[in-house]
């Protein structure tokens, strides 16, 4: 897996004092789900070996950046209300996935952890 580039520092989030009393959790939250529903929506009805050739169009490729930005945005302002450390929050969970999803067990499986078995 590639190393996540830090753009979290590079990236200004509008202050907080602007709409602090609407920016709870639980509204950030369910803002991310509506704006990962606007993600789907632009494939949700294209086949699947048809995404490539449609995400090339250019008013395509500019809807995805737009998407994909405002859901990224919405992540890390749901981190920066939290306190969460996304980038140390990624690490820990690839680690943790590492250890449940052992390459040995689960290359090639469609298992979950729970249902994985070593050698006994």
């Amino acid at each position: 897996m590639a190393p996540v580039p830090p753009v979290v520092p590079s990236v200004p989030l509008p202050p907080r004092s602007r709409s602090k009393q609407f920016h709870t959790p639980r509204n950030l939250i369910l803002a991310l789900c509506g704006e990962a529903g606007e993600l789907a929506e632009l494939v949700q009805w294209t086949r699947d070996d048809e995404v490539q050739a449609y995400l090339q169009e250019e008013t395509n490729a500019q809807n995805l950046r737009n998407e994909l930005a405002d859901v990224f945005s919405y992540l890390l302002r749901i981190a920066d209300v939290c306190g969460v450390d996304l980038e140390e929050a990624l690490k820990d969970k690839i680690e943790l996935n590492q250890t449940r999803y052992p390459l040995t067990l689960a290359k090639g499986s469609r298992r979950k952890y729970t249902q994985l078995k070593g050698p006994d």
